[in-house]
């Protein structure tokens, strides 16, 4: 009985390759399961492909059985040439942003101006000297007797320091600057000056020469004699004919301007620049105000 039990214990213990050879028996169930599944239809593959070539309008290829399928890259939107009207506009405002930017300068100008005449209230008070804005640029405005003698082209003494008021202004800036005189109707003859035009020259010169004497660039400088031509006031009383007789240093805005190509019609603008309305202009400056 001893020996029938000992036989019976030892079978119990090879009972766990049953389980095993189940399982290994389901393993490889399962691989040949998925092994059937990643083999590829033939047939159901070229009917795919046939599919394709019709959806595309593709061309099959019969070597391999597949269909080569072309797709046309979608139409770019045409690049637009901007028209004549579109670059009128953007030249139009680049103009109007450059007259913007040289305008704001010249207010900064005639601002600094202004400060360093603050010693001579008396002569912007008399309206002797005039700080003008205008379509050139600025037009510092100083009456002939406040810098000449009658009939004379040699600086005053004591004009000399509303001369460097200006020119400590000029220093600061690179703008041209074009020095105009002017005078009244009445003609001159003398051995020195036979005319008008002689007498506004070189007085005009003799500015220059003090500018550049108190540190102005010489090659930003230009003196213009126009004579009698370009009066401010009428030549019928005394009045205007003092107010014509003057000295102007235009600081001009645009860099490229041409002193000499002004037409007659800036003169005309610069006549009526000279009414009460600039003279109210003038002295919105002063009050340190944006003129309207």
């Amino acid at each position: 009985m001893a020996r029938k039990r000992k036989l019976e214990e030892r079978e119990n213990h090879d009972r766990w390759l049953v389980s095993y050879a189940d399982f290994i028996t389901l393993l490889l169930a399962l691989f040949a399961v998925m092994y059937a599944v990643s083999q590829l239809n033939e047939g159901k593959y070229r009917q795919v492909a046939g599919s394709l070539v019709t959806a595309f309008g593709a061309q099959p290829d019969h070597r391999s059985g597949t269909a080569l399928i072309k797709l046309e890259p979608a139409p770019s939107s045409p690049v637009r040439e901007p028209s004549e009207e579109d670059r009128a506009i953007k030249k139009a405002r680049r103009l109007a942003e450059a007259q913007r930017r040289q305008q704001e300068a010249m207010e900064v100008i005639a601002r600094d101006v202004v400060a360093a005449f603050q010693p001579f209230n008396s002569l912007i008070e008399n309206g002797q000297v005039r700080v003008i804005p205008s379509s050139r640029g600025l037009a510092v405005e100083i009456n002939a007797k406040v810098l000449f003698a009658p009939g004379q082209a040699v600086l005053e003494q004591n004009s000399a320091r509303v001369l460097e008021a200006v020119a400590q202004v000029l220093k600061d800036n690179d703008y041209p600057v074009q020095v105009e005189g002017h005078t009244d109707s009445i003609p001159i003859v003398t051995d020195k000056f036979p005319s008008n035009w002689e007498l506004s020259a070189v007085r005009a010169s003799s500015v220059v020469r003090l500018l550049i004497a108190s540190g102005v660039e010489a090659a930003r400088l230009t003196a213009v004699g126009y004579g009698e031509n370009r009066p401010v006031d009428s030549n019928d009383t005394e009045d205007g004919r003092t107010r014509n007789r003057r000295v102007t240093v235009m600081i001009l805005s645009n860099p490229d301007h041409n002193p000499l190509s002004d037409s007659l019609e800036d003169a005309s603008q610069e006549t009526e620049s000279a009414t009460a309305a600039d003279s109210e202009r003038t002295a919105c400056l002063f009050r340190r105000e944006k003129p309207v």
